[in-house]
């Protein structure tokens, strides 16, 4: 069987870019970046790595978990003989996403920092840091390809489809994907880490993070509580029986199961309860029994803050795919402009918890259009 490694080809990157660029590759200790550094070295490309210093923890832990990351990224460059910098976007982080982040939950929303910190801070200000340097493109382990077809640069999705990561990357346009590189687009993840091993980087074996980017694998709840009060309230059915209190309707989202500490209710069935619904403005969460209950589907939800990644917004209506959370499977559907940043989207079948908040991601094949932000869905109970 041959060695993943030795079959490694550096298709993924866009035919245009010559072999006398400049590229600056994102480096955050982990062994995605740190692959697509030593790709991009040994393709000849001039490298540089730049480790963004994102969240700043008051708990010492914490800061020694980012600390941690920076080392390893540092290992990694010098390992690879690249020049490495540290640059803090903290501040700019906190006005331009984690402010976000916390007026979506305080409306009872759940939002995806994740694609606003791809937008604001490493497809804006790293980019610009980057070029300010004297970089000619920016480079970073997304699992995502970029070509140019029709005079205009498309997204497409990564050969690797379980680690396609397009979802997170809907919301840049032309200028942000014209500099970008995405290495790893064609490889798939056991690849990676055998390039890694073979290059002997250190961080071959290191653990994939998981989360939310600055929440990482902490406790949710127990972050949020550090910036938002919880307001406890009811839990009630749909009918409106009272089943219990909740803790803040922050700490939920439509769908959810786990969590709830609902169990043996008097006079109800044995099968599970689900979160069907917010009535923010009452802070009650409704919750019902049954995985097929008929409001944890839809087939029509709004959108807004809508990001078309051709830098134009398509005649409407059109067919297309979509997909309402990351990873999930393309669903058909067809899209309809209904204002000037609005837009309905009706799907062939039923949806399931299709969540205000998060973001609807289109799709013609392989090629991601664009996307926006979940503002209502049909046939669900969330009163604002």
């Amino acid at each position: 069987m041959n060695n993943p490694a030795e079959s490694v080809h550096l298709s993924a990157l866009p035919g245009h870019i010559p072999t006398e660029a400049r590229i600056t590759v994102g480096m955050s200790g982990g062994v995605d970046s740190s692959v697509v550094a030593q790709l991009l070295r040994d393709a000849g490309y001039t490298v540089s790595g730049l480790f963004m210093k994102n969240w700043v923890e008051l708990n010492q832990g914490e800061e020694c978990t980012s600390e941690q990351d920076r080392s390893d990224a540092a290992k990694v460059a010098e390992h690879l003989g690249i020049p490495f910098e540290t640059v803090n976007f903290a501040p700019e982080y906190w006005d331009r996403v984690f402010s976000r982040f916390l007026d979506e939950y305080r409306a009872g929303r759940t939002p995806n920092p994740d694609i606003l910190c791809n937008r604001e801070i490493k497809f804006d200000l790293f980019l610009k840091q980057a070029l300010d340097h004297g970089a000619d493109y920016i480079a970073t382990g997304h699992y995502a390809r970029v070509d140019y077809q029709d005079r205009r640069y498309r997204l497409l999705k990564a050969k690797d489809l379980n680690k396609d990561q397009t979802y997170f990357l809907y919301a840049i346009g032309q200028e942000a994907l014209s500099k970008a590189v995405f290495p790893l687009g064609e490889l798939t993840k056991p690849q990676v880490r055998a390039i890694a091993e073979k290059g002997e980087l250190t961080t071959h074996d290191k653990k994939d993070s998981t989360g939310i980017c600055f929440i990482g694998e902490r406790n949710f709840g127990e972050f949020l509580s550090h910036y938002l009060p919880a307001k406890p309230g009811r839990m009630e059915t749909p009918e409106g029986t009272y089943i219990a209190e909740h803790k803040g309707l922050m700490y939920y989202t439509l769908g959810q199961r786990k969590g709830l500490g609902i169990g043996g209710q008097k006079d109800s069935e044995e099968c599970p309860w689900f979160v069907v619904g917010k009535k923010i403005s009452q802070n009650v969460l409704v919750v019902a029994q049954g995985h097929n209950h008929p409001l944890l589907t839809s087939t029509v939800l709004y959108a807004n803050e809508l990001n078309w990644i051709a830098d134009e917004t398509p005649q409407t209506p059109f067919t297309c795919s979509a997909k309402t959370r990351y990873r999930q499977a393309d669903q058909s559907c067809t899209v309809e402009q209904i204002g000037e940043d609005h837009f309905k989207v009706i799907f062939d079948l039923p949806q399931r918890a299709v969540t205000p908040g998060q973001s609807v991601v289109f799709y013609a094949g392989d090629e991601c259009l664009g996307g926006g932000i979940i503002d209502e869905v049909e046939g669900i109970i969330y009163e604002k």
